[in-house]
């Protein structure tokens, strides 16, 4: 997990880096954004997101959660639920 240093700097975690798509829903949209994980050097089994990472996916469900698209649609591709006819 990334922690902060005495000077307030975030440190990496150790390891290869990825990018993978993360799926944020709401009742109204689905948004995809690409994000950056990685492969801790001393435990390859699975990725993990840093906490920069952790707090831009929460950005992105917020701006959901308030319909903004203009946002959203300027870091991932937005999805929007349409009502059954």
């Amino acid at each position: 997990m990334s922690q902060m240093t005495s000077t307030g700097e975030t440190m990496r975690v150790a390891g290869e880096r990825i990018k993978r798509t993360r799926l944020i829903q709401t009742d109204r949209f689905v948004v995809a954004v690409e994000v950056e994980m990685v492969m801790p050097a001393g435990d390859a089994s699975e990725p993990c997101l840093e906490a920069e990472t952790i707090r831009f996916l929460q950005e992105v469900h917020e701006h959901a959660e308030q319909g903004d698209v203009a946002w959203l649609t300027k870091h991932g591709k937005v999805y929007e639920a349409l009502e059954a006819a």
